[in-house]
């Protein structure tokens, strides 16, 4: 399907989701379904009676919520996108919509995927769905902890031995995840294989590699570092009129947990990598901030990340990227 004249926009919420069917008139016909495989099951028997099977769908990437719907419409050969909401987002202040309702966003997702086109949704293979779950995991756990050592300074007595019991727990989960992660990882030879390529660049251990291969994953939907950097949110955001500019941040549009996952990476980078140390070096002789060369740090170890992957060859510091 190349060329459809049906677009139907999703905003998924918890416990329902909306759509909008947008046909060639401009038209819309709106429905709602339970966010569960009944609802799924309901949604597309809808497709079926309006013929709009081969309409193109488009839903915001929601987290957990969209996901099993996401899998669900790609598995039935439908054409569904998943976009950044930060798109929809920037697509409705061009329309200055102030409308904000379910129906109202899923009627601007449908008009968004008219004028774009985004690219289908390529749902990730299940070793990757596990790998994914596991890493989120891991990051839950370490705040699960940080809010019981808050705890801990003010408790005392038997509320104190609860509080260091539910922190040994934590402890033992973090310590039991990271084992999942390595022996999943260790069960799939592509995935071991991938691994041992990040873990070539100085500065990528075995965990920022396990969040690196859950998220990139599938790599063939990149076609450029430009486009990884991006997804991760690390693209800056350039400000400027005239004559004035102004500060330049990252746009933070992206992955926040891949994003997280190389800061300290490229701390390290920045002493061990000699890449990246002279990269860093001449960024601060340019007088740029610690911050800024910290950040630009973490784009090049995407950089380098994404090289040693599409070209499967380990990093070779000589060549600057593999």
């Amino acid at each position: 399907m190349t060329n459809p004249t049906l677009f139907v926009g999703i905003d998924v919420a918890k416990t329902k989701f909306d759509v909008a069917l947008l046909n060639a008139e401009g038209k819309y016909r709106s429905k709602v379904f339970p966010n569960t495989p009944v609802g799924h099951q309901q949604f597309l028997e809808w497709l079926t009676r309006h013929d709009a099977q081969e309409a193109h769908l488009c839903m915001e990437t929601t987290g957990v919520y969209g996901r099993d719907l996401a899998r669900f419409l790609a598995q039935q050969q439908i054409l569904i996108s998943v976009v950044n909401p930060a798109q929809i987002h920037a697509f409705g202040k061009t329309e200055l919509t102030r409308a904000k309702t379910d129906k109202a966003d899923a009627r601007l997702i449908a008009r968004y995927c008219r004028m774009h086109r985004p690219a289908p949704w390529v749902p990730p293979a299940e070793e990757i769905v596990t790998l994914q779950a596991l890493v989120q995991r891991l990051e839950d756990l370490p705040a699960l902890q940080t809010m019981e050592n808050s705890r801990l300074e003010a408790a005392e007595g038997p509320a104190r031995k609860s509080v260091e019991a539910v922190l040994e727990f934590v402890h033992q989960q973090i310590e039991m995840v990271r084992l999942q992660i390595e022996i999943h990882i260790d069960k799939h030879p592509d995935l071991k294989n991938q691994q041992e390529l990040l873990s070539s660049i100085p500065g990528i251990g075995d965990n920022t590699a396990a969040t690196l291969l859950a998220f990139l994953s599938p790599l063939e939907r990149f076609h450029s570092a430009k486009q990884v950097v991006a997804y991760a949110g690390l693209n800056p955001r350039i400000r400027q009129s005239g004559q004035w500019a102004g500060k330049t941040p990252i746009a933070k549009a992206g992955n926040a947990l891949l994003r997280k996952s190389l800061y300290l990476p490229a701390v390290v980078a920045k002493r061990h990598n000699p890449i990246i140390a002279s990269f860093c070096d001449r960024l601060l002789a340019r007088g740029k901030r610690p911050m800024q060369v910290v950040v630009a740090a973490m784009r090049k170890l995407l950089h380098l990340a994404f090289g040693v992957l599409k070209s499967g060859k380990p990093f070779n510091p000589k060549l600057g990227v593999a």
